[in-house]
């Protein structure tokens, strides 16, 4: 019996002149697009400079931060009131203020301070170009120290650098950040949509009410509107591994084995959750805002944007149930740091979990009329 239903799935999907496009373009569209749109890499920011010293140093330091990748010029302003007009008018994101007397002061106080006022309308933008024009000043102000002022009297003095190594990203590249979480994206839309939309929408053209008068039971019904959608997860998630590869140049760390084993289980966890959803929707437009509530609140919740630690406590508590969170926290290992199977043991239960409550749920909950 279950081989009849599974092959009346395939012929519905393969005679549906839209499900076939979107299993080839959905995954092209989200890797190629999302990884580009959803990065919080900050760069071409606008700078108002006010350099009232006009000293060599000082047109040094300004040459440093242009020079840096970070930062266009949009304003060189000789008084403060006129860079503040350009940051309000939102012609400049923030103000690096040079005042008088800096060379003078850099050698003969060895010391000098300058202002960096950001406009923090925008917080990220804000808080990661302080961030940059702070570093680049400290180091400007190291090298200014090293050529310009006296060594120490004693030269056995001891001195420590701090070189940061960066684990797992030494390049601190965002697309390597993100490309794992939006494959997550890909296969809980893959997932929870299609088995969900299809259930509902032979609500609607009538052919339930066939089957529900067929010998068909609930178990044999639910696992052939599951394994088909489960399959188009995994070839689409194949697809995005390939445009990962071929276009970000991101290849796994870990096996690929271990990448597709905890796949399986986070399609079937999300494809029961689409069937639990079918059984409780009357038409399409019901499905669709049920499916679009559960799972925006769990991307949210899943440490797609923002780390889980760093959420309050009560968030992270909701978070626990949230299947998105630990197959972000798989693909990033597994892209990564090349985790296995026993570095990622708890996330395997939390998937298994998901997907047996879900898939007992849906099986459960569908009401057969005999």
């Amino acid at each position: 019996m279950l081989k009849y239903l599974l092959e009346k799935e395939f012929r519905l999907i393969r005679r549906n002149p839209f499900m076939p496009r979107l299993i080839v373009m959905f995954p092209i569209m989200v890797m190629l697009i999302l990884p580009l749109a959803a990065n919080f890499d900050v760069k071409d920011l606008n700078l108002a400079l006010v350099d009232s010293d006009k000293s060599p140093s000082s047109r040094e330091l300004a040459s440093k931060v242009l020079s840096s990748g970070y930062f266009r010029l949009a304003l060189d302003a000789s008084r403060f009131e006129d860079a503040r007009e350009a940051v309000d008018s939102g012609d400049a994101d923030l103000i690096l203020e040079i005042p008088a007397g800096f060379d003078r002061d850099l050698i003969a106080k060895k010391e000098a301070s300058v202002m960096i006022s950001p406009n923090g309308v925008n917080q990220v933008r804000a808080g990661l170009g302080s961030s940059y024009l702070a570093g680049i000043v400290r180091d400007y102000a190291a090298s200014v120290r090293a050529k310009k002022i006296a060594p120490l009297p004693n030269p056995l003095t001891p001195m420590f650098e701090t070189v940061p190594r960066y684990l797992f990203n030494p390049y601190l590249k965002y697309t390597y950040f993100m490309v794992p979480a939006l494959l997550v994206m890909l296969l809980s839309m893959l997932g929870g949509f299609l088995p969900a939309l299809n259930i509902v929408g032979e609500k609607e053209k009538g052919t339930m009410e066939q089957m529900n008068v067929t010998p068909v039971t609930r178990f044999h019904f639910i696992i052939a509107k599951l394994i088909p959608h489960w399959l188009i997860g995994l070839v689409a998630l194949a697809t995005a591994i390939l445009i990962a590869r071929f276009v970000y140049g991101i290849v796994p760390e870990g096996s690929v084995a271990t990448l597709y084993g905890f796949a399986a289980a986070f399609m079937l966890a999300m494809s029961g959750f689409g069937l639990v959803i079918s059984n409780y929707a009357k038409t399409l437009q019901q499905a669709m805002f049920m499916i679009f509530f559960f799972i925006i609140t769990w991307i949210y919740l899943s440490g797609l944007y923002t780390p889980t630690a760093g959420m309050p406590p009560w968030a992270q508590a909701i978070s626990m149930f949230s299947p998105l969170r630990y197959m972000i926290a798989v693909l990033r290992s597994i892209f990564l740091k090349g985790s296995g199977f026993a570095d990622l043991s708890r996330e395997l239960l939390a998937l298994l979990g998901f997907a047996l409550a879900f898939n007992s749920w849906a099986i459960l909950s569908y009401r057969k009329t005999e």
